[in-house]
């Protein structure tokens, strides 16, 4: 019989490698109820995590009825439109979306972008403690840069961010049933305001993506105004949202540990390594959509049936010890490191690239503008939001430091290796 773990807890979110250990020992797949799904298998190993990941015949992200596997039958039509986009597509529409975003995601691209990611984090950092100390890093900071830099890469106005950090925070604040309806409002508003801005691209043409979403369909390109409007929307948001938390998450477990900061002070050609360490531990993306199952199958000795449902827990696949030595501990040097935050198959993460630029920028500029930057708070004190499937710090009081150090919290202590 599985644990049952309540995936939106403070001690689940404070110390995952624990209760991931517990939900592994009752097997590599195992059943459990998942807030909003509900009821769903979800793996536990590195190895069931990519099986279903790259079959993406049995396991699709759709219905026999072409509805999203991950929607209720009590979700408005609204949501059903978000959420009819790319992420949740199989072949061959999954293919068709993400070609015509493709070529601004590669690496080729999203390098050219570094100078001013950096010019943007340079700047954020410096006003770190404009509003006074202690400030909090979140709203601060982790929050601002993901959302600064979508914004440009999309084409939407700079004047317009406060909005999206706001309906970000809301986003943020889903955790039930309760919550998810309170949202609806937000998503209206969000939705017609992507729908103007697509309708100024052809009106006025721009730059950016949504000009080139507008040309695609211009020249005839198969993507419906729906699609358009699903497109920006996940873009918007899964190019901001998990990075927010990656970044956050990664300052903290810096500062809760003032030697390993000091350490990636003092030499950043490490940063690299760093960055997808902090990936595989934070792991701010915990699970992938919901699967469906399109046959009876096996999956890692566990007998499935058509019509389960499957979600891949990534965090898990990040925490296993036949891939990872010593999972439970945070270590910068770690190589190789086959994390599992970007998935694998078709879906693997788009925004990659982008993902890890944000992380190195934002890492350095914090550092080098704040080198002894500390928490304002024992880091027992250090909250999650109760958002399912997202570990997500809900607020991250720092100071510039230089006197005091943060006692270090004894759960999942990290290690420096040699």
């Amino acid at each position: 019989m599985a644990p049952r773990l309540d995936f939106t807890s403070e001690a689940f979110f404070r110390d995952p490698p624990a209760a991931i250990a517990a939900l592994r020992a009752s097997g590599p797949v195992v059943a459990t109820r998942f807030p909003l799904v509900g009821d769903v298998w979800i793996t536990t190993t590195h190895d069931a995590t990519a099986e279903v990941l790259k079959d993406g015949t049995t396991f699709t992200l759709r219905k026999e009825d072409g509805k999203v596997a991950g929607l209720r039958w009590w979700m408005p039509k609204l949501v059903t439109t978000i959420a009819n986009n790319m992420l949740t597509m199989d072949e061959p529409d999954h293919t068709r979306l993400r070609s015509i975003v493709d070529e601004a995601f590669r690496r080729r691209a999203i390098v050219a972008m570094e100078p001013r990611i950096r010019a943007i984090a340079d700047g954020l950092a410096n006003d770190l403690f404009a509003d006074g100390s202690p400030a909090d890093l979140v709203q601060c900071y982790a929050r601002i840069l993901p959302v600064s830099v979508i914004c440009e890469l999309l084409g939407l106005p700079a004047a317009d961010r406060p909005r999206f950090i706001a309906w970000a925070n809301k986003m943020s604040s889903l955790t039930n049933v309760v919550s998810f309806f309170r949202l609806l409002f937000a998503f209206r508003k969000m939705r017609a305001y992507l729908e103007r801005q697509l309708q100024i691209a052809r009106v006025r043409g721009g730059e950016g993506l949504i000009a080139e979403l507008v040309q695609v369909e211009l020249e005839g390109g198969q993507i419906t105004p729906d699609e358009m409007v699903s497109m920006v929307f996940l873009l918007l948001a899964a190019g901001s949202e998990t990075t927010t938390h990656l970044i956050s998450g990664s300052v903290y477990e810096l500062l809760r540990n003032p030697a390993l900061r000091d350490w990636l002070e003092e030499d950043w050609s490490r940063i690299s390594l760093a960055v997808e360490e902090f990936l595989r531990f934070v792991s701010p993306v915990q699970f992938s959509k919901p699967r469906y199952l399109r046959r009876d199958v096996e999956l890692a000795g566990v007998r499935l049936k058509k019509g389960d449902r499957v979600m891949v827990m990534l965090a898990a696949a990040n925490m296993d010890p036949a891939v990872h030595d010593r999972p439970e501990r945070l270590d910068l040097t770690r190589k190789p490191n086959r994390h599992m935050s970007f998935g694998t198959g078709i879906h693997f993460c788009l925004g990659h690239q982008l993902a890890r630029i944000e992380a190195t920028c934002a890492l350095q500029a914090l550092l080098a503008r704040w080198p002894k930057l500390e928490l304002a708070v024992d880091p027992a004190q250090i909250h999650w939001r109760k958002r399912p499937g997202m570990r997500a710090i809900a607020r991250l009081p720092v100071v510039a430091g230089g006197n005091r150090r943060p006692s270090r919290g004894a759960a999942a202590e990290p290690l420096l290796a040699d």
